[in-house]
């Protein structure tokens, strides 16, 4: 079985119910210097939703393929995968309760629909409000969601914050692993304004690679030891770091010693206890990258993940590009499907 850890949803409707696209756009903090309009695809008459950050900057753009695409399925048949798990992009950070219950809502409906084709996230604010947690608890009892969706950060606040351990608290009693969503910047970003390739990719995965190490280096993981926390984008990169970020005591006598081992060790720990990998764009990263993330986390750790429908040949092409690369049959296994399988409890 072969599954795609992160498909892009948000409800088909959004373009053609102007009431619903106001409350999208008017969620979308100003305050924090990112912007929410409406325009259009230059050159055409066809809607898009442009999300800029800071302003003048284009962080994101969303038009019709990107909401409602009307070929999913059969571009998930091209690809040859089997079921794919449903994640809301970049909207979750800001949307109120009453907008995660229509998400929630929608996407199950969806998800039903298409009769197992997909698995659906639950999303909910996260600041531990007794009402967000009981909308958490019914979207895994009742609707059937196979995990949680958060960003990597909120406002100036990442997942590490004690602002966010009763929400943590909830998730691991319930035991459901917690998707982290890339946000488009970093807290601190003004370095990566230049260039919009560069601000668009190397931006996600700084905002990645930062959430990953405050979580392993924090102790969100010993107040909550079975907390499963799946990042993006191969966690912006952290293979390339692993072994610096966390070294282990040297091997000969030093005078001095710059590093903490002691907490080293821990986080060590957490990054193969309690996280995990999605390879979103996994063809993008290039196959020596991706064989390298599979060397220093190993296999299991790592999901296969296409971000449908931002672009259409990692869908169609995502899973060739597994197979040709240098890794045993059953680590591309594992990949394709045994570890979302496994993670999500997928049968």
């Amino acid at each position: 079985m072969i599954i795609d850890a992160n498909m892009d949803w948000l409800p088909p409707e959004l373009l053609s119910d102007d009431a619903l696209m106001e409350k999208y756009l008017h969620i979308v903090p100003r305050a924090y210097d990112t912007y929410a309009t409406l325009g259009t695809i230059p050159g055409t008459d066809v809607k898009q939703i442009v999300i800029e950050k800071p302003r003048g900057y284009v962080a994101l753009n969303m038009g019709p393929e990107s909401i409602a695409p009307k070929d999913r399925i059969a571009v998930m048949d091209e690809g040859k995968i089997d079921k794919a798990i449903l994640r809301v992009p970049c909207f979750q950070e800001w949307l109120n309760l009453e907008m995660c219950k229509q998400v929630n809502d929608g996407m199950a409906a969806y998800a039903k629909k298409y009769k197992g084709r997909f698995h659906t996230v639950a999303v909910v604010p996260p600041w531990g409000e007794k009402a967000s947690l009981r909308e958490l608890e019914r979207c895994v009892k009742v609707l059937g969601c196979v995990a949680v969706e958060v960003s990597a950060h909120y406002g100036t606040l990442y997942l590490d914050g004690e602002e966010f351990r009763p929400f943590f608290k909830k998730i691991s009693e319930l035991n459901v692993p917690v998707c982290v969503r890339q946000t488009v910047l970093p807290v601190q970003h003004d370095c990566v304004l230049s260039n919009d390739t560069f601000r668009r990719h190397f931006g996600r995965c700084q905002d990645q690679a930062i959430a990953v190490g405050r979580e392993i280096f924090s102790d969100l993981f010993e107040e909550f030891p079975n907390l499963r926390m799946m990042h993006s984008m191969l966690g912006g990169g952290f293979f390339a770091f692993a072994e610096l970020l966390a070294p282990k005591p040297s091997k000969a006598k030093e005078e001095l010693e710059r590093f903490d081992v002691t907490g080293s060790a821990k986080a060590r720990k957490h990054l193969h206890t309690n996280i995990y990998f999605d390879i979103t764009v996994s063809s993008a990263w290039g196959a020596p990258a991706v064989e390298c993330a599979v060397k220093v986390f190993g296999a299991e750790r790592i999901l296969f993940a296409c971000s449908y429908p931002i672009r259409r040949e990692w869908v169609t092409h995502g899973v060739e590009f597994i197979n040709s690369l240098n890794l045993t049959d059953e680590e591309k296994k594992q990949i394709l499907g045994l570890n979302a399988q496994k993670l999500f409890g997928i049968a």
